[in-house]
């Protein structure tokens, strides 16, 4: 049996419905068509007949309703009530069924339902002419209501007025409703019937209006209280226009402004989160993802919420930059994985800001998960949900994140709306996506897109208007970025105060001798001894600490500042550590001394060589750090005596790709498109002549010494024939081709339906006809 016969006596279709009308559709319309369903064009179809088989299996059909919106599901339940699926239905019968159950107010122009209508004919849902209209019989099937449901009567309850009932409901009531509400929107019981006992909970339900009474035995759950039951947007799912927005316009500088100090903030909380964990890189659990425990260390060591830290490490792993593996260094030699920065994060912390920003924005605009569920306790374990774990995977999130923010990208610049009213829209303009965009998970998505900068003030930013509609985002989030500024304010108090965003380079030399107190879009920074000390470290000297503060500050140095610098490095680098494993060395004997007669020289078993010099076979690093943590101020050194930056760069695993699912196949090219057309143009063709006897139908191949012998004169004569030929996949297929050459087992023919040259195995021709 062929592909288009088992899909025709499935379906129930004529075989000269769905396949007769493509045919006559023009060459534009089947491309719009393969655009539209590109699950259709995979493998190409080989017959007009295969492309309508495929086109209306069931699996195929419901792909394409989750592109629908309830304005288009309105009219499909008009055409189903009119019996659509079993025979033709004329447009002037759709018309009558619109004036009949559309309200006059809420009634589109003729002309919008014709716009719907194209639509599904575009997308093969709905065939044949406006006097003889047709629907794929599984179309019905995915209409996201009951059809001809009583959700439209009179006295149908609205949204407020179920919320105000429902919690006052018993647990019998409650659990009728939870039934229907997760099941279907029909229930049969005996309760139904009249007469029965008024405080049976059917019967309350009934005369709440939460139920209505279809017979004697059935009931049916309101399409309004379903979508409340199940914390979904109540819209009416009759209505042809969408719901409406109530809008705030805000200035859209003032928008961006806050949306790049937004991207500040969370670039500068990434990088804290990525050295607290390449300080302490986080055990991976079993069932994989960053434990609840390690969450709440790294939100204390950085001092962000949980939720903020678990959204952070969900970006950051899908960037590249987070992963798990064994780090190096290791923090125990067993083996086990942990959660670390990878060797990638080391290239992106020195990137610009704006590329910074929009490596992030981009892998959480693309990630197949919800950051926002980390946390959170999960129904089937009761446990809380653990970061990077599979719990927190949605592979629609990427597709309900756009949706939700083109909402707001079709908005003017600087335009905001409230989250409710965009759940509210978004689950009209796609009313099968259901809970997935409930008014609960939009408001999570556009605070995440505000946390990274995307949004502010309700409103999309410029930025984030550019990465959704794939425009130079990078530029934009430049341009919203406040100018880099190359000075400090230097305060009595020790205190740095930085006006704006600093400069890179001024950035590194303050992030370097101070402390961070506080971050925004005016940071301040705090100086002190152990500040000081690290810049010393890092190969600074007192001279190039008193130039930078002297050169960089607007107000005068403190003269508090200027002693402790000085100071700081008198004491500073007195000791020297060197290589022996390691030694000690100090121009003061009396120095070395005192550092010798402290307990601190036998954990790290010292041994003088001389007043100046002692040697010990611990590494160079824990001498220095055991010596600090005595009082001391050693400073690290080479063989040469220069000093060196000893800070530790923190933990790596080597660099992995994001955490992104991994891409379906890239869309074809429209070129692709009208090729693959051609080809079943030419499948058709080429079957139209088989019928006249040229191919073989029954599988058999024909002689190869008289199919070589076709093929040639064929090639001699420069005339067409029809072939059938079997692909190394097993496919089937019907052509029409010009042999331009044969010989060592091979075909080579020019094949209009691709469009040019292409060679075929002999043994897989099945059979050979000329063509008229």
């Amino acid at each position: 049996m062929t592909d288009t016969d088992s899909s025709s006596r499935a379906s129930g279709t004529s075989p000269d419905g769905l396949p007769a009308w493509l045919s006559q559709r023009s060459d534009a319309d089947l491309v719009t068509l393969l655009a539209l369903r590109p699950d259709l064009a995979v493998p190409p179809p080989a017959t007009m007949g295969v492309l309508a088989g495929r086109a209306e299996q069931r699996a195929s059909v419901a792909r394409a309703a989750d592109e629908l919106t309830t304005a288009h599901f309105a009219l499909v339940e008009m055409l189903a009530l009119a019996g659509a699926e079993r025979e033709p239905v004329a447009r002037t019968t759709l018309d009558t069924e619109v004036a009949q159950r559309v309200p006059k107010k809420q009634r589109p122009p003729k002309r919008d339902v014709g716009r719907l209508l194209d639509d599904l004919r575009a997308r093969a849902l709905v065939y044949g002419p406006q006097t003889a209209l047709r629907t794929v019989p599984a179309l019905v099937q995915t209409v996201p209501w009951r059809i001809g449901g009583r959700s439209h009567r009179e006295d149908a309850l609205d949204e407020a007025e179920i919320a105000a009932i429902v919690p006052s409901l018993s647990e019998a009531e409650r659990k009728v409703l939870d039934t229907l509400a997760q099941s279907g929107s029909l229930g049969r019981t005996r309760d139904a019937a009249p007469g029965t006992a008024p405080d049976r909970p059917v019967q309350r339900l009934l005369a709440h209006h939460l139920l209505f009474q279809v017979d004697d035995e059935t009931v049916e759950l309101p399409h309004a209280v379903r979508q409340v039951l199940r914390g979904e947007p109540v819209f009416d799912p009759t209505s042809l226009t969408p719901p409406s927005l109530s809008t705030t316009h805000h200035d859209p500088a003032d928008v961006n402004a806050a949306a790049a100090g937004e991207a500040l903030e969370f670039l500068r909380h990434c990088t804290d989160v990525v050295s607290a964990l390449g300080d302490a890189p986080a055990v991976v659990l079993r069932s994989g993802g960053l434990g609840v425990r390690e969450i709440k260390r790294l939100a204390k060591s950085t001092r962000l919420d949980d939720d903020r830290v678990g959204l952070i490490l969900e970006v950051l792993a899908a960037a590249g930059l987070v992963a798990a593996g064994v780090p190096d260094p290791a923090p125990s030699d067993s083996g086990d994985p942990y959660w670390a920065p990878t060797t990638a994060v080391d290239a992106w912390l020195s990137a610009p800001v704006p590329r910074q920003w929009f490596t992030l924005a981009q892998a959480w605009l693309d990630l197949p998960r919800q950051p926002w569920f980390v946390g959170r306790k999960d129904a089937r374990t009761d446990k809380a949900v653990a970061a990077l774990s599979e719990e927190v995977r949605a592979p629609s999130a990427p597709r309900d994140r756009r949706a939700v923010l083109d909402v707001l990208g079709e908005l003017d610049s600087g335009t905001a709306a409230p989250a409710d009213e965009i759940a509210r829209l978004v689950s009209w303009r796609r009313p099968r996506w259901g809970a997935r965009v409930g008014a609960t998970s939009v408001g999570h998505m556009i605070r995440e897109a505000a946390a990274l900068g995307l949004v502010a003030r309700g409103a999309l930013g410029s930025p984030g208007r550019a990465l959704l509609h794939g425009g130079d985002a990078e530029a934009q989030m430049q341009q919203a970025l406040p100018e880099p500024v190359d000075h400090v304010l230097v305060q009595a108090d020790l205190t740095i105060v930085a006006p704006g965003p600093l400069t890179g380079e001024l950035l590194e030399q303050i992030t370097l001798v101070a402390d961070i107190e506080s971050a925004g879009a005016a940071s301040m920074y705090r100086v002190g001894e152990a500040s000081l000390r690290r810049a010393l470290d890092a190969g600074m000297t007192a001279t190039e600490l008193h130039s930078l503060f002297a050169t960089r500050s607007r107000t005068p140095v403190p003269q508090s500042l200027t002693y402790l610098i000085d100071d700081v490095a008198r004491r500073h680098g007195r000791l020297r550590v060197g290589v022996a494993s390691a030694f000690v060395r100090s121009e003061d004997p009396a120095l070395l001394s005192e550092v010798l007669a402290h307990p601190v020289a036998d954990a790290l078993a010292l041994r003088a060589l001389a007043p100046t010099v002692a040697v010990s076979q611990a590494p160079l690093r824990e001498v220095l750090d055991e010596l600090r943590g005595a009082g001391f101020a050693p400073a690290g050194e080479d063989s040469s005596g220069t000093l060196v930056d000893l800070r530790p760069k923190g933990a790596r695993v080597l660099g992995r790709r994001g955490r992104q699912s991994p891409r379906g196949p890239s869309a074809p090219t429209s070129e692709q498109l009208e090729a693959m057309v051609r080809s079943v143009r030419a499948g058709d063709l080429a079957a139209s002549v088989g019928g006249r006897g040229g191919i073989r139908t029954d599988g058999s191949r024909a002689g190869t010494a008289a199919t070589v012998a076709l093929l040639g004169k064929a090639a001699r004569d420069g005339t067409q024939v029809a072939i059938g030929y079997v692909d190394a996949q097993g496919i089937a297929s019907n052509r029409i081709v010009q042999p331009v050459q044969v010989g060592g087992g091979q075909l080579e023919a020019f094949d209009p339906g691709a469009g040019g040259i292409r060679r075929f195995t002999l043994h897989r021709v099945t059979s050979v006809s000329p063509v008229d």
